[in-house]
C-alpha cells in the first residue's frame, strides 16, 4: 500500500460572497479554510523535485482567484467548490478541509461557526 503522506494548507484567509443573506453575499465576509491533502511525499523527499508533490502555492492561488467570482448561500456549498478546485489541480486524492465562517450575523452570537469535510479518506478518525 502506498504510504499516505500529509501537506496541511492551514488558515488561509478568504474574503468570499457567501451567506443566506442577502448582505453577506452582496458585501462579502472572511472564513477561513484549513485544508490536508493526502498523498505520497517520498518520491519529492528523496529527488527534492517540485513536480513530484502537489505545489501548494498553486492551491493557494487557485482558491484566492475562486472567492473573486463565486457566491452561493452556504458554507457547504462553498466546501463543494474547494473540493472541485482541488480535484482540478492534482486529482482525486484524500482531501480534509474546515471551512469557518469567521463572524456569522447572528445577533447576540460572538463566535464562530464552521463546518468539517472529508473526501476519500482512508481511514476517518474517530471523533
Amino acid at each position: 500500500m502506498t504510504p499516505l503522506d500529509l501537506i496541511h494548507i492551514q488558515d488561509l484567509r478568504l474574503f468570499a460572497h457567501v451567506g443566506v443573506l442577502d448582505h453577506e453575499r452582496r458585501d462579502g465576509q472572511w472564513f477561513r479554510l484549513d485544508i490536508t491533502l493526502g498523498l505520497d511525499l517520498s518520491g519529492s523527499a528523496k529527488t527534492d523535485e517540485l513536480t513530484t508533490t502537489a505545489d501548494y502555492s498553486v492551491a493557494v492561488r487557485a482558491l484566492q482567484n475562486l472567492v473573486r467570482t463565486f457566491c452561493c448561500h452556504t458554507i457547504e456549498r462553498f466546501s463543494e467548490e474547494v473540493f472541485e478546485v482541488l480535484e482540478r489541480l492534482y486529482g482525486p486524492l484524500p482531501i480534509h478541509l474546515t471551512l469557518q465562517k469567521c463572524d456569522p450575523p447572528i445577533p447576540g452570537f460572538t463566535g464562530s461557526v464552521a463546518i468539517e469535510r472529508w473526501r476519500r479518506w482512508p481511514n476517518l478518525p474517530s471523533i
